[in-house]
This record gives C-alpha cells, sequence and structure tokens, in this order.
C-alpha cells in the first residue's frame, strides 16, 4: 500500500508556503510606543516617569535636584513622616524581621496583622476587618468573590480600574450605569431579574475629577431593589465624616453599606488595602478569596505603621479641618486666575485642572515642574476619550505659605503656556 504521505497531492504546505513570523505580542502597543517618543522628542520631562531622589516631608521633595511641592500625591493627611507611625515601623521591623514569606492563611499573620485589623475595626465601628497586600487587590479579592455565574455587578461607568478587574476576574453579568446619575442607577436595577443576587458598587470620591458619589440617593435606590452595597473609600478615608470614616459616614448611610473597601496608600500613609463588614458571614472571605489566599501577607513594619496611622486618624479633626481650608482655597485660586476646573466647587482633596489637548497638557505640567510644582498629568484611557487634565492631591500638611506659592507657580505656568490670560 502507498503511504499517502508520499504523494504528490499531500505535499505540506510549508514546501510551498513561506513560514509566517509569529506575530509579535508587544506590536498591539505600537501606537502608544510612537506617541510617547514622539512626545518625548520634543524635548519634554517623561511624566510618568519622575524620580524623587529624597523626600523631605509629605510635601517637599528633590526632583531633579530641586526642591519641589508635591502636589501630586495621594498623601492627604500628611502621615507618611508622623513621628510615632515612623517608630512603630522600625520597631517592627527591627522585632518581626523584614517580610513573612507567607500568605495570611499560612505562615503569614503575625500579631501585627491582628492589631491592624483590630484598629480598623475601632476605627469604622464593624465587626469584622480584612487586610489585603494593596487597595487593588482588596477589590479584586472581595467583588471577584461575592459575585459568581447568575448574579450581577452594577457599576458606575467611571469605576477604578481595580473594581473592573475585580468585575472580570469572577464570572456575574457586569452592567454599567452613567456616572453618578441616580436615574440610571435606579433604570437598570429594575431590568435585572428580582431573585438574582446584585452588587452595587460605588466610590465615595472619584479620582479623576475629586468628584463625590451621591451616596444616600444611590443607597436608596439599591435597596429599593434588594441589591448588597460596596462602597470604595479609597480617597474618602480620613476626612469625610464626623470620624473620618468616609463619605458613606457624611453622607448618613454607614448602616445601609454591606462592605467598605479602602486602601492604606493614600490617607493612611503606607500601602496595603482593606475591606470591613458587619455581615455575620463575612469572615469566610479568608478562605475564599484568592487575592488574599494566594499572595504573601504585608511586611510586620507595613502593618504597624498602618495600625499607628488608622489610630491616629481617629483623632485628626484639626488635620481634616486644614485639609479643607486647603482644597477651597485653591480651588477658588485656581477659578479666579482663569482655570477650568472639573467641579463646580471644592468636593474633595483632588482639584482637577482641564486641559484642551495633550500638547498644552505636557506643556503646562513641565512649566510647573521646572518651576518647582509636580502635579499628576493624566490623559486617555485613564481619563475618558479626549479628556486631558493635571490632578492637584492637597495634603493636610501643605501651609497656608505653600498654597499661595503652588497658586503663583499656576499663574506663572499658565500665563506661558497660554491656558489662561496674561495679568
Amino acid at each position: 500500500m502507498t503511504d499517502a504521505s508520499q504523494t504528490p497531492d499531500s505535499v505540506a504546505l510549508t514546501d510551498v508556503l513561506p513560514n509566517p513570523t509569529p506575530r509579535d505580542l508587544l506590536s498591539k502597543f505600537d501606537g502608544l510606543i510612537a506617541e510617547r517618543q514622539a512626545l518625548l522628542d520634543t524635548g519634554v520631562r517623561d511624566p510618568f516617569a519622575i524620580v524623587m531622589e529624597e523626600v523631605l516631608s509629605p510635601t517637599l521633595a528633590i526632583i531633579k535636584g530641586r526642591k519641589t511641592i508635591l502636589l501630586g500625591t495621594y498623601n492627604y493627611m500628611g502621615m507618611t513622616f508622623d513621628p510615632d507611625v515612623v517608630a512603630a515601623g522600625k520597631y517592627a521591623l527591627d522585632k518581626f524581621g523584614a517580610g513573612t514569606t507567607g500568605s495570611r492563611v499560612l505562615n503569614g499573620t503575625y500579631q501585627g496583622h491582628r492589631e491592624c485589623e483590630d484598629a480598623l475595626r475601632e476605627f469604622y465601628d464593624m465587626e469584622s476587618a480584612i487586610v489585603f497586600s494593596t487597595g487593588y487587590q482588596a477589590n479584586l479579592g472581595v467583588i471577584s468573590t461575592l459575585c459568581a455565574k447568575g448574579d450581577y455587578i452594577i457599576l458606575d461607568a467611571d469605576s477604578h480600574a481595580s473594581i473592573y478587574d475585580g468585575c472580570w476576574l469572577g464570572n456575574a453579568e457586569v452592567v454599567r450605569f452613567r456616572h453618578n446619575s441616580v436615574e440610571d442607577l435606579d433604570k437598570r436595577l429594575g431590568r435585572l431579574p428580582v431573585e438574582a443576587g446584585k452588587l452595587v458598587v460605588l466610590e465615595g470620591v472619584y479620582s479623576m475629577l475629586g468628584d463625590i458619589a451621591p451616596l444616600k440617593e444611590m443607597v436608596a435606590v439599591a435597596k429599593k431593589h434588594g441589591a448588597m452595597i460596596l462602597c470604595d473609600e479609597a480617597h474618602g478615608m480620613g476626612f469625610f465624616g464626623e470620624h473620618g470614616r468616609g463619605v458613606f459616614e457624611e453622607a448618613g448611610v454607614a448602616d445601609d453599606i454591606d462592605f467598605v473597601v479602602g486602601t492604606f496608600s493614600k490617607s493612611v500613609g503606607t500601602v496595603g488595602g482593606f475591606c470591613v463588614s458587619n455581615h455575620p458571614k463575612f469572615e469566610v472571605m479568608r478562605l475564599v478569596t484568592r487575592p488574599y489566599v494566594f499572595t504573601a501577607s504585608l511586611p510586620p513594619s507595613v502593618v504597624a505603621t498602618a495600625a499607628a496611622s488608622i489610630r491616629k486618624l481617629m483623632h485628626a479633626g484639626d488635620k481634616r479641618e486644614h485639609l479643607w481650608k486647603n482644597s477651597r482655597r485653591l480651588h477658588q485660586g485656581l477659578r479666579d486666575l482663569g482655570y477650568t476646573l472639573g467641579t463646580p466647587t471644592a468636593q474633595s482633596a483632588i482639584i482637577a485642572v482641564m486641559m484642551p489637548d495633550q500638547a498644552i497638557t505636557v506643556a503646562t505640567w513641565q512649566a510647573l515642574l521646572e518651576r518647582g510644582l509636580y502635579v499628576n498629568m493624566a490623559r486617555p484611557p485613564a481619563t475618558p476619550a479626549g479628556t486631558f487634565l493635571l490632578r492637584c492631591s492637597l495634603c493636610a500638611e501643605h501651609t497656608d505659605e505653600q498654597v499661595t506659592e503652588i497658586l503663583a507657580t499656576f499663574a506663572a505656568a499658565g500665563r506661558a503656556t497660554g491656558v489662561i490670560p496674561q495679568a
């Protein structure tokens, strides 16, 4: 019998066609690479590769050899250099070493992790608290674990990337509603099966524009439709509400929120994430949440600094008052100079200075940096298509004199680039 593989009709395609070249998996980013290179070719510094050579305080650093005011960090309450916080971290580093080398469910729970969770329970006045290695992992883990196939996650269209990634890691149906629209939330919830499990995910403060959610109205709508509620207070913890718990406290809806997620990398001044809850079954999350079970726990020095900071934030009324004064003053001052801002009034510690296009955004950002002021430059995809802005994040440690200097720097830079009128 003749071997069919030897017949002329079965010649391998590779003998006729040239060998295909495998696709470069990074080629999908060629457009972005070219855009970034074109930007750098104009002589500007890379806005996304700033190196702080030395950090002098929560509000000052050395960048390119120059003393620079920091207006682009999330150090809202200025806790990074608090003497008690730093001392707690040094003590834990000496006593417990540099790291845990294990997961929380294995060898990675030290006394400090429990003390940090105790501090969170006391701060939020809730029964349960779970600490994650980052705020990103907190959203990733909690959202993906709560909602499974057949459940629905209803989220604001402007939600943070960690919230979206938590949705994608799980297997639930995702429903988006228009940013901060109570009516659209109500309409979309009304279309869902009554018997289905539903989680509405909200943020107290939205990080790009610094606007706050109408939590009172949204919580009422969610409860009307039988949905559970998760509120991300990453940018609200520390200075909203009587006790600094967040926008949900200030809105008076604490008893109706099922889960509060937050981070240590902003007002707390270190790194890590958490979720607090009064749900009687919440502790089971320690056994079923993958980003908690399958990652190393925070180093002892980190949870020690977090616990010390959280306990001090319970009594930080003066800091909160000064931060709000800074926010209102900077917002009004920028408006008076002629800048267009993302919110009509100061709604949080974030003030977004809207820009007409990328070229002007970059030029103004560099003009500020060259004059000793660092802010964040934001562009798509971090912002909606066609939206460019400079994001200012105020700190409770900014002095009145620094706010005066910040406004003077914005005046000089904006006039130099033509964003605002000449004096």
